[in-house]
């Protein structure tokens, strides 16, 4: 028995059982008010009647749109990031635009392909959150020449001229460290992340700026970095050289809350009380935060907000572009709070 396949249903086939024009079934379609409202109805009725499904690809070849955004994280291991994920396909559900969602893996290669990929698919806009290794950026500003617009969330650089999406990380890092400071602690440690992401340079400069203004010498012994892209691992392993080389420090101000939870890890092995012989701060707010014994003291980071704003701020400058109307970057700074838990 040979195969066949069924067409697909058509406006024209609409038309045709209701005896009206395509123009009347698609005007029906979009709610135009010159069609009669018992015409839209038994359009809506047969278009349910007989599986009608809009043709997606001749919609976007007329309107010049493909109504998909593309993302690129660093990694889906942090919480943080699957909250971001959330916020951005809420906004863009909403507005009836799909999500392709790509990973760098903290690999600028990766994160290249990945946005030749993007442009490939003809995706009208990017939301990055840039990875570890990225420090030139001639493959977004080449993706803002093209005329697709991008938003930078989270990790970003200064120096690329877009929209973007972050919080205050060396606020966050410096009252942090302060309220360690007024706590009565007085030699605080620093796991700190990559050298290259902006993010974790603004919190080892708030770090730093906490301690110089309380009086307290900043000593660079005192900063541990974590860049191997594996924060539980990082966060153990730094840790132990920690006990070995400064077994005196009372406090640890870390990058982020899976940093955090290898230090605790490393301390119940040999054990080191927290906070009785030395208090750990974290980053972030994880649910794992919260749980841990003790609760982990942290900073509350709006992940899904980040998320959402991103995508609202993309969406808006696609609308604008798409007619032609002038708009101006956006620079949106979003909140944070300390959240005291047992740990300090």
């Amino acid at each position: 028995m040979g195969k066949f396949k069924i067409k697909p249903t058509t406006l024209k086939d609409i038309a045709t059982e209701l005896n009206i024009s395509i123009a009347t079934v698609s005007k029906s379609l979009k709610s135009y008010s010159d069609v009669s409202r018992s015409t839209r109805a038994a359009v809506v009725k047969m278009v349910k009647k007989m599986n009608y499904n809009p043709n997606v690809a001749a919609v976007n070849l007329r309107t010049q749109q493909s109504k998909t955004i593309g993302v690129i994280i660093p990694t889906v291991a942090h919480q943080f990031f699957s909250e971001v994920l959330s916020g951005i396909i809420e906004e863009a559900e909403k507005n009836g635009y799909l999500v392709i969602t790509l990973q760098s893996n903290e690999q600028v290669d990766s994160e290249k392909r990945q946005i030749l990929l993007l442009q490939h698919k003809r995706v009208d806009g990017i939301l990055i959150s840039l990875s570890n290794e990225t420090y030139k950026f001639k493959h977004i500003e080449e993706v803002i020449q093209n005329n697709i617009p991008v938003v930078l969330f989270d990790k970003i650089s200064k120096i690329v001229n877009c929209s973007k999406v972050t919080i205050n990380d060396c606020q966050a890092a410096y009252d942090a460290v302060t309220y360690l400071i007024k706590k009565g602690y007085k030699k605080i440690a620093h796991f700190r992340g990559s050298l290259k992401p902006q993010n974790s340079i603004d919190r080892f400069v708030g770090y730093k700026k906490a301690l110089v203004d309380n009086g307290i010498s900043f000593d660079p012994l005192l900063v541990y970095l974590c860049d191997n892209n594996d924060d539980f691992n990082d966060g153990f392993q730094n840790a132990r050289k920690l006990l070995d080389e400064q077994p005196d420090v009372d406090a640890i101000f870390a990058i982020t809350d899976s940093v955090a939870v290898g230090i605790y890890n490393c301390f119940h092995e040999v054990g080191i009380k927290v906070p009785e012989d030395i208090a750990i701060f974290g980053f972030s707010n994880w649910f794992m935060s919260s749980v841990l014994t003790p609760s982990l003291s942290t900073i509350q980071q709006p992940g899904f907000e980040m998320g959402r704003k991103s995508c609202e701020i993309l969406l808006e400058e696609i609308k604008n572009l798409k007619n032609d109307i002038s708009y101006n970057f956006q620079q949106v700074v979003l909140p944070t709070s300390l959240v005291i838990r047992n740990s300090t």
